[in-house]
């Protein structure tokens, strides 16, 4: 029996066609609308005990809607990272793959049971410490807004200030360097519209310490 829920919202900017997607279905120290905070190491020991396979894959949480596998789903310094495969071969699958292509499902949820939990006083904030997972839905509303889809392929780039908070929450850069990649850059990667995920991140880090250090030498000559 699944207890309780937790939503996340998504991004989608593109997802292959043949179903596959990939991001995070919670994210760890950030307080949800529930006023709930799931910390590092909530899931670990229910991975250990069911890994990926023993997670469903589920529409809405309806157990008689299951979509795809989620072929990998592991913690890391950020949240519950997941990917997952649509199964194409079912109806329902392949309307949520529609629909996530064209925006109308952006949230994933969590449904688990709370082992540990210690929640405090003066704020009313649950703190998770340990969670059974059982099963992670494709959703239509989300909980936790700030949660992201990352690895994504095949629909679009994303648009200048959807591009501009991925540099700054997931390539590290200031607001300042994320503005100075977009300026002087990120209209010709738009244009070509073919940049590799796989380096991107680090690609962008290199080309905007030079582009700074550019712009500093031109300041001071």
């Amino acid at each position: 029996m699944i207890g309780e829920r937790k939503f996340v919202g998504l991004t989608l900017d593109a997802v292959e066609e043949h179903g596959v997607f990939s991001g995070y279905a919670s994210l760890f120290g950030r307080v949800d609308l529930g006023k709930d905070v799931v910390e590092k190491g909530a899931f670990s020991a229910s991975l250990r005990a069911r890994g990926a396979a023993g997670i469903r894959m589920l529409f809405q949480h309806d157990p008689a809607e299951p979509i795809g596998v989620w072929t990998e789903i592991r913690e890391d310094a950020r949240g519950l990272f997941v990917r997952g495969r649509l199964t194409k071969a079912v109806a329902r699958a392949r309307d949520v793959l529609s629909l996530m292509k064209g925006g109308a499902l952006d949230g994933l949820s969590i449904g688990f049971r709370a082992v540990k939990a210690r929640k405090d006083a003066a704020s009313g904030v649950r703190r998770i410490l340990e969670a059974d997972l059982w099963e992670i839905s494709v959703v239509t509303f989300p909980m936790l807004p700030e949660a992201r889809i990352d690895t994504v392929k095949g629909r679009r780039l994303p648009t200048t200030r959807e591009f501009e908070s991925w540099l700054t929450r997931d390539a590290g850069l200031t607001r300042g360097e994320a503005r100075c990649v977009i300026a002087r850059g990120f209209a010709v990667l738009r244009a070509r519209d073919a940049a590799p995920e796989t380096s991107l991140a680090g690609r962008i880090r290199e080309a905007t310490r030079m582009m700074t250090a550019k712009t500093r030498w031109e300041t001071i000559r």
